[in-house]
């Protein structure tokens, strides 16, 4: 039988029970091989259950620095009997099933294009340990010690790690080194090694850092000057607000009076946590709020309210499975079109799409200053893979004495000196009007913050006239956003293509790897990455450029593809739907193959 021969090139896939404490020691083996120098992609398929359901972390391994999905599992350690079937029919030919044969399983379990590694973990855990609880947890850390031997991943890697989780707590340190070396001894004495995949040493992580995008987000909102964040629970969002909470405790508390500096609200729900933001935001605080496409929907009129209103408010969508409740714990790209256009009537809202915990923080702190400057909602679309999964990126930078764009505020001096103040009002021909803050002047400045229609001033009105005015110099407001948000990124081909790819968002890492692919396949495209809507002039260029043009995206109904042919009146026929919506991460071999099929049905229709 062949096996699957890789150096720091493959993926392992653990199968486990939500609740066991796998999870963590699951990162640990996916750290050992990153602190080796070998970029790793980590992510974890949970339930949203408490404990006791099946759940999954998938580690790819690659040297080149491909971070998003591949597809396909090389070696998979199956610790859960309910979904054995399902994880050994998941492995490639030729590849690794690692699991616990305390209690042997028939031959029909098995597969005979796989190698079978079965270690008595179970055995080992009940001979070494009296308490429940620590044969289960210590089990993780035993196969982590194997597989160690295994992949030939260096076991002072890991200590080295252990040193760090458990600083000052020397029992736990040695109880977990023991557990480590409990693993690496049975698989020295009883175990054949080393594998086909193994693990060498490299020099391909340079300066970059492992982090989350929530806390990416989180941290990107204390150096965007963030000062109110109210929020209500709701995964996977939380540990956004979370986040915020730790760094401004370290970050925003007066080193002379030990006083906060900062206000973080958990709402007795979503529509009191908006609420709290919209009037934070009147006040002129950068208020702030983290959630998911339910809690959106429970804020659309709040969203509308401060879109009309024209108040500033920064809102981190954290996007999951839906519709409802849908898939709390599974990722998807789905609530572009709810976002874009929340609330009733004509309104639109400007949209920023990371594609990692780097554009996170820049992402989040760009739209504080984008709030204020267009006086509006604005939207940082992350979504649930790159929110709770680590990702290695780029360091965060900023400059020091950055100074805050709080956009177009009357100061009491140019109201004392009688300049003309009308709240909605097109002064300057970009469609922002000024604004006043709170007592800035005793009796000037001041005016009547509503809903309903008004007129330049600022006063009730239901003249046609007014109306028509607020709603085109609205219309202009948006189309200065366009000017002002973080524009696309081009990659040219090496030659000339007539086909092209737009993309956004978390899509990107698996679509640069499918990209190349397709390239030493002799399928060469041009690609666009988004980064923002409302879209700039670029990108309708950029379709016209090309007879076809792919919309990647991780949802059911093309949902940036219909924002394109709306608002850029696009012929849908020259947007080619490319579409994966399981709630997992898109892979570059989904990419590719869905592309791929597609211009080899083309050729074939043409003869």
């Amino acid at each position: 039988m062949t096996r699957i021969e890789a150096v720091n090139d493959f993926v392992v896939k653990f199968a486990n029970v939500n609740g066991s404490g796998s999870a963590s020691a699951n990162e640990l083996f996916a750290k050992s091989i990153m602190r080796m120098g070998v970029p790793v992609s980590p992510r974890n398929i949970f339930p949203s259950n408490i404990q006791g359901l099946p759940t999954w972390y998938e580690v790819r391994v690659s040297e080149k620095g491909w971070l998003g999905r591949r597809g396909g599992v090389d070696m998979m350690v199956a610790m859960n009997p309910q979904t054995w079937d399902g994880d050994v029919a998941e492995l490639s030919p030729g590849g690794y099933l690692f699991y616990d044969n305390t209690r042997p399983l028939p031959p029909s379990k098995f597969r005979d294009d796989v190698h079978v590694i079965g270690m008595p973990l179970t055995e080992i855990c009940n001979a070494v340990y009296d308490d429940p609880r620590q044969r289960q947890l210590f089990k993780n850390i035993v196969y982590v010690g194997a597989l160690s031997v295994l992949l030939e991943i260096e076991a002072k890697e890991i200590e080295k790690l252990f040193g760090e989780q458990y600083r000052g707590k020397e029992k736990l340190l040695s109880s977990n080194v023991q557990a480590l070396h409990l693993g690496r001894e049975f698989a020295q004495e009883h175990l054949q090694y080393p594998l086909g995949l193994r693990v060498r040493r490299a020099d391909r992580v340079g300066k970059r850092i492992f982090v989350d995008g929530n806390s990416a987000c989180a941290l990107g909102a204390v150096y965007g000057g963030a000062t109110v964040m109210a929020w209500y629970p709701i995964t996977p969002s939380s540990s956004v607000a979370e986040a915020f909470q730790k760094y401004c405790s370290k970050m925003r508390v007066d080193p002379d009076t030990g006083q906060n500096r900062y206000a973080v609200v958990q709402a007795e729900d979503e529509l009191a946590s908006i609420g709290m933001v919209v009037g934070a935001g009147w006040n002129g605080a950068r208020a702030w709020t983290a959630t998911s496409g339910p809690g959106v929907s429970l804020m659309t009129e709040f969203i509308g309210l401060a879109q009309f209103a024209e108040i500033p408010v920064t809102i981190v969508n954290v996007q999951r499975g839906g519709p409802s409740t849908g898939m709390p714990t599974r990722t998807q790209q789905a609530d572009v079109l709810a976002c874009a256009y929340a609330s009733h009537g004509d309104t639109k809202h400007v949209l920023l799409f990371p594609e990692d915990p780097h554009e996170c923080f820049e992402h989040t702190a760009k739209a504080l200053d984008l709030a204020e400057r267009l006086q509006t909602p604005v939207f940082v679309m992350t979504d649930l893979d790159i929110g709770m999964n680590q990702r290695l990126c780029n360091p965060f930078d900023w400059q020091e004495g950055q100074a805050y764009d709080r956009g177009k505020v009357m100061t009491h001096e140019e109201l004392e000196a009688g300049k003309d103040f009308g709240r909605y009002k097109d002064v300057d021909g970009d469609g922002i009007p000024w604004r006043t803050l709170p007592g800035t002047h005793p009796t000037k400045g001041s005016y009547f913050t509503r809903g309903t229609t008004r007129d330049a001033y600022a006063r009730y009105s239901e003249r046609g006239a007014d109306y028509v005015y607020n709603m085109e110099r609205l219309l202009t407001k948006f189309r200065t956003a366009a000017t002002l948000v973080p524009q696309p990124v081009i990659r040219r081909a090496a030659r000339k293509a007539p086909l092209g790819v737009i993309y956004y968002g978390s899509t990107s890492p698996a679509m640069l790897e499918a990209l190349e692919v397709l390239a030493e396949q002799g399928l060469e495209l041009d690609a666009m990455r988004l980064r923002a809507f409302p879209f700039p002039d670029s990108v309708s260029d950029f379709i016209a450029g090309h007879e076809k043009v792919f919309v990647v995206e991780q949802n059911r109904d093309a949902q940036l593809r219909s924002l394109l042919v709306n608002e850029l009146e696009v012929d849908p026929a020259r947007l080619v739907k490319v579409l994966h919506y399981d709630g997992t991460p898109i892979t570059a071999r989904f990419i590719t193959q869905a592309i791929t099929a597609h211009v080899q049905e083309q050729k074939e229709n043409v003869a």
